[in-house]
């Protein structure tokens, strides 16, 4: 996603961000393919969203610009977002995890 330009003329709320980080695994889960749901996100947050990927941590940067409470309340919902799809993730490489103990202790096994 192209990075949007921010000068002198542009508002001070549009200035200041907020910052979140994301692991990029969760990117696609979150965003959508390509960032297909960043716009929708965007106009339903009434918010502006910038991702910097961070090459040497394997996360990436969510800048949440707009007004102070959009802002707040953006920041959370993308927290909590990123909080599911971790916990979801993690629930199914549990899940693949016992199901493959269970395959190596099968009967047909010993």
């Amino acid at each position: 996603r192209q990075g949007r330009i921010v000068d002198r003329h542009t508002p001070n709320f549009i200035r200041a961000f907020s910052v979140l980080q994301v692991q990029m695994q969760l990117l696609e889960t979150m965003f959508g393919p390509a960032g297909s749901r960043i716009l929708y996100i965007e106009q339903v947050s009434k918010v502006m969203l910038e991702l910097k990927v961070l090459e040497s941590s394997g996360l990436t940067e969510v800048l949440v610009y707009g007004s102070y409470l959009y802002k707040l309340r953006a920041k959370w919902m993308l927290q909590s977002m990123a909080e599911w799809h971790r916990q979801r993730q993690e629930r199914g490489m549990l899940k693949l995890q016992d199901a493959m103990k269970a395959l190596q202790l099968g009967p047909w096994m010993k």
